[in-house]
């Protein structure tokens, strides 16, 4: 019997079921009770009832002991949850089992950021106007939250947009991807189980556009937290209410500038890694390489030999390297670029063509045009591309030719080498020696320009969700 999650707002109207079916085969995985407009008012007057009523607000040790419960429970169910967000959003069992990880240390960090960081003293007494004064700040949750996420990270997504407003003592209300709802209500579950109370932290999957919309914009949302596409995260800002803050989390195209001097045996098995993580479904994906004329068709026929060599099928298996996109939609689009990619003059070293109707292979084009779509938008797949240019300037100018900047890489064991793409690169992040993907949960993760807007990682996300409130008393004793 197929397995029924329920709407996670207390009162809330159910308006229908939605399937949620594995990605790699299509198999019915759950049932998903979804809220329209009725149940999106339910959730956020409740959430901003318990924001507005300071005496429910919950003390930070009351926060913390929840934290350090959820993430016990998780740890104590890290297996069963790999394996439920493999098969539900396709990402390799052995890649899942490092996301649960993840995000059980994302909420221990979220524990050490309540117990490190506070407010800050104002200086006083510097003029005749401050005479006889102190003053400084504490930190105070900024309002209800609302966080919509993605399907590429099931898991860790929803922990980096909801474990910040627990520890902040925000309530929130998070709508997990459609494709991949399950994780994300696990972790809500999860949180409830280790007594937050129910309206600090609703979850829904909406009936529709419209009423996503409609959540995202009410003006009781304080903040809004969104990871997806540029087009559907742009409109949305677009529409937020006076006062509304927002963090954007879009994709790139990332770069990757390999020098002449570069050392090959180093740099090849962290391509690959970068480029055919999750089957290329994340943000920060190597995709385009561009190496000096010297070594181009070296690199491209090194980094093809390894692409043919991983094993795509099944991401519940624990030998698979590389599982499915997220849908069959997804592989027509891939295949699509690649073909226009190699009529348009590009030389295809491996893969090219799809494998199922849910896998494509893992793929290497060499020197496809600069006016060609898998030169010119994010690919969210697959597929990595070589280019040959004649010097690290011309690799700089057109790793910068796109309007997306978000993390980058150089190749070099050249210090001058690696500063000079260092300054001149348009990127939130430059790797020396390593993939594009690279991240840990504690430090900064954004995008530029149309990339996205706002910090994310923890402590960062954290911040966003706090004002400073100050105090200033006046005293003749001061």
């Amino acid at each position: 019997m197929t397995d029924t999650f329920p709407l996670m707002i207390p009162g809330g109207a159910v308006a229908g079921t939605r399937e949620v079916r594995a990605a790699f085969d299509g198999a019915l995985i759950a049932l998903v009770e979804t809220g329209g407009e009725e149940a999106v008012e339910t959730a956020l007057a409740s959430a901003y009832a318990k924001f507005r009523n300071r005496d429910s607000w919950l003390s930070p040790a009351e926060r913390i002991g929840i934290l350090e419960r959820t993430a016990n429970i998780i740890e104590s169910r890290a297996e069963e949850l790999a394996l439920a967000a493999a098969t539900e959003g396709g990402k390799p069992l052995v890649d899942s089992r490092i996301e649960i990880g993840r995000g059980i240390d994302g909420i221990r960090n979220c524990i050490e950021v309540i117990r490190t960081e506070g407010g800050k003293e104002i200086p006083m007494g510097l003029n005749a106007g401050s005479a006889g004064r102190m003053a400084f700040t504490r930190k105070e949750p900024i309002g209800v939250v609302v966080a919509v996420s993605a399907f590429n990270h099931p898991f860790n997504l929803v922990i980096h947009q909801v474990m910040p407003a627990v520890a902040t003592g925000c309530p929130v209300i998070v709508k997990p991807a459609a494709a991949t709802p399950l994780s994300g209500l696990r972790i809500v579950s999860i949180l409830r189980e280790a007594g937050l109370p129910d309206e600090w932290c609703q979850a829904i999957v909406t009936d529709n556009s419209g009423t996503s919309t409609k959540l995202a914009t009410d003006p009781r949302v304080s903040f809004f937290a969104f990871i997806g596409s540029p087009g559907v995260g742009w409109m949305l800002r677009s529409k937020l209410s006076p006062g509304t803050r927002c963090a954007l989390e879009h994709g790139g195209a990332a770069p990757v500038i390999v020098a002449e001097d570069v050392d090959l045996d180093v740099a090849i098995p962290l391509l690959l890694k970068g480029g055919f993580y999750h089957a290329g479904q994340v943000c920060v994906s190597v995709q385009r390489i561009f190496a000096h004329s010297s070594i181009a068709k070296e690199l491209a026929t090194r980094l093809a030999e390894g692409a043919a060599q991983l094993k795509i099928g099944d991401p519940t298996s624990a030998d698979t390297e590389v599982g499915p996109l997220i849908s069959t939609k997804e592989v027509e689009r891939v295949d699509e670029w690649v073909k226009e990619a190699v009529e348009g003059g590009a030389e295809c070293l491996t893969g090219g063509s799809k494998i199922s109707d849910t896998c494509y292979e893992c793929t290497v084009l060499l020197n496809p045009s600069q006016e060609a779509t898998v030169s010119q938008k994010e690919i969210f797949g697959p597929v990595v591309c070589v280019y040959s240019c004649e010097d690290i300037d011309s690799s700089i100018e057109l790793a910068n030719s796109l309007p997306f900047s978000f993390q980058s890489a150089v190749f070099t064991q050249n210090i001058d080498t690696a500063l000079r793409v260092y300054r001149r690169i348009r990127a939130s992040a430059v790797m020396v020696n390593d993939h594009t993907a690279f991240r840990v949960d504690w430090a900064p993760f954004a995008g530029l320009d149309v990339s996205g807007h706002g910090v994310g990682g923890i402590p960062y996300t954290i911040e966003e969700l706090q004002i400073d409130k100050m105090i200033v008393i006046k005293s003749i004793e001061l």
